[in-house]
């Protein structure tokens, strides 16, 4: 009779003595890794794919699509991971356990990855985006859980890993598009979708070494599902597929409307969240009003991420065919661009934290941080005229557009979770982290949408219209900022 492997215990996983990752409990260095790399094939893979679909054979791509319903069908993929976000915390609390959905969802982005490099036209875009948005949804809240798992509730190292974990997501983002970029210029597509297929692999690589010495908690589900329920969400998963596969067989789903499809879905899912919200018994009067609250700020989430993932759909083709990427005699690839914002991430990230820690009660509630975003961003597309009809634009002036960006994402992102967490009703918080994740999906497909207006001659228009519109959403909710807290209910 064998002895069985002892398996380390969340003590272990929380005791800082002995070998540390920058003083951080070693599970932190693999987890750090896997999500380096998920975000390194990700952004790589993203822009890349892009250019793939709407850049004729003598250029590499496939010449399926036009500028416009390449920008669309990239927007629905980015809209579509955001709701495998909540598809794949759902399988974390009931179905597999985090770290098993986890583990999944890295061998499906990897062989999404692989899809692409390898099947060749339309059959490698749909299985290739289909299995890493599934991958990257799964991914993406696991990875936090399992993050937190490494820590007690009360240790002082918990917000310092989540830095460094934060970190790593940004390192990825940042050489992702820039190397991918490079290998397409000078060997093709699917030599640039295989390097995002094995900067995956390296990551799961040295995850399946290390998984075992998880904290045992992270193994276990939160509400397992019963027999009747699993029958019940089996069923309608296969009814949903069937569904998908019918209308995309006849024509009623296609690249040209998938964007208005997936729209109308995460929109219908956010009005059941909304309603489920404010008229379930078990939400009290205060966190009705909490529910309220959010509303307001639901719209300007939506209205900030339309303009922000635009890096991946808009601002790409602009970075591709307008902008003069020779610095100082290199000749980057249009790729470039988006590696600019993981940098601003990296440097100010640390300085908006200390800052708002410096500040405390001073600090402005979250509508205002909201409304600053909007009206930051609002201006950036504003910088744009300058350069109307310019086809030879110098590559500061994204690099200026982008700062501004990003600095409206730092006063908006880090707190959009958070905020979701604090105005949850005590009975409904996954719901309500849902119903965040709703509103950044839906910012991310309209991001693709608006694409079909944007032409060099519609320029003016389109930026103008945008910058001037998100600017007076952030004034509305910059006017509404005192109700807006009332209704929050003690919650600032």
């Amino acid at each position: 009779m064998t002895t069985p492997a002892l398996r380390p215990t969340p003590e272990d996983a929380h005791n800082p003595s002995g070998k540390t990752f920058f003083g951080h409990p070693r599970m932190l260095a693999s987890l750090f890794s896997v999500e380096l790399w998920e975000r390194f094939s990700f952004y790589g893979m993203q822009v890349i794919m892009l250019y793939y679909l709407y850049w004729e054979a003598d250029r590499g791509g496939l010449g399926l699509l036009s500028e416009a319903s390449a920008s669309s069908v990239m927007g629905a993929y980015g809209g579509m991971v955001y709701l495998m976000a909540v598809v794949g915390g759902f399988l974390g609390d009931r179905v597999f356990g985090p770290e098993r959905t986890l583990f999944y969802s890295a061998f499906t982005i990897m062989a999404g990855h692989l899809a692409l490099a390898v099947l060749p036209g339309a059959a490698g875009v749909i299985a290739g985006l289909v299995l890493v948005a599934i991958g990257s949804g799964g991914l993406k809240t696991n990875a936090s859980v399992l993050v937190g798992s490494l820590y007690d509730r009360t240790d002082p190292r918990r917000d310092g890993g989540f830095t460094i974990f934060y970190i790593g997501v940004n390192i990825g983002a940042f050489f992702g598009p820039m190397l991918t970029g490079i290998l397409r210029e000078s060997y093709g597509f699917h030599i640039a979708f295989g390097l995002a297929a094995a900067g995956m692999a390296i990551g799961l690589i040295q995850y399946s070494l290390t998984r075992k010495n998880l904290p045992a908690s992270v193994h276990q589900l939160s509400e397992p599902m019963n027999a009747s329920e699993k029958k019940i969400y089996g069923s309608l998963a296969v009814v949903i597929v069937a569904a998908v596969l019918v209308l995309v067989m006849t024509g009623l789903i296609n690249p040209a409307n998938l964007a208005t499809w997936v729209m109308t879905i995460v929109a219908i899912s956010a009005a059941v969240l909304f309603y489920t919200l404010l008229t379930s018994k078990h939400t009290t009067v205060d966190e009705h009003s909490r529910v309220v609250s959010f509303i307001p700020m639901f719209i300007g989430n939506v209205a900030f991420w339309a303009l922000f993932q635009q890096q991946f759909t808009v601002l790409a083709i602009y970075s591709e065919s307008r902008i003069n990427w020779n610095i100082m005699g290199l000749q980057f690839t249009p790729e470039f661009m988006n590696s600019i914002n993981p940098v601003f991430i990296m440097i100010f990230g640390a300085v908006f934290t200390a800052m708002w820690t410096k500040l405390g009660d001073r600090q402005p509630t979250t509508p205002v941080k909201f409304s600053l975003a909007l009206i930051l961003i609002g201006l950036a597309f504003l910088i744009f005229l300058t350069q109307a009809g310019n086809t030879n634009v110098n590559f500061l002036w994204i690099v200026l557009i982008l700062f501004i960006c990003t600095m409206g994402e730092l006063a908006i992102s880090p707190v959009g979770t958070s905020l979701a967490t604090k105005l949850a009703p005590e009975k409904h918080r996954v719901a309500m982290v849902a119903l965040y994740f709703t509103s950044v999906s839906l910012g991310t497909v309209l991001a693709g949408w608006l694409g079909r207006f944007y032409t060099m001659e519609t320029e003016v228009a389109y930026f103008t219209t945008l910058g001037v519109v998100t600017i007076i959403i952030g004034a509305v909710l910059w006017a509404m900022n005192k109700w807006i807290v009332k209704k929050m209910a003690g919650v600032r």
